[in-house]
């Protein structure tokens, strides 16, 4: 994953407080370390995670970006044709 694909999760946290990363990382079910580490070290995550960000931020930080090997446009297709 390149370091363009994190800047959504960076610039969502850039703004917020510790009280505020605090929350939002336990909204995804992880630690503000752990998605600093995503942001400043890895750069990518797993999709379970990339789907807790993306539900956590209401989508302003993308699961797509995050994790762009997952094909979630193939299980988005997949719902609606179910």
């Amino acid at each position: 994953m390149s370091k363009t694909n994190v800047e959504q999760l960076k610039s969502y946290m850039k703004s917020m407080d510790a009280k505020e990363k605090e929350s939002f990382a336990k909204a995804c079910s992880t630690t503000v370390g752990n998605l600093n580490q995503i942001i400043y070290v890895n750069g990518k995550c797993g999709a379970a995670l990339a789907i807790r960000i993306d539900k956590a931020s209401n989508g302003s930080v993308s699961c797509d970006f995050l994790c762009p090997e997952a094909d979630f446009e193939y299980i988005r297709e997949k719902a609606l044709s179910a």
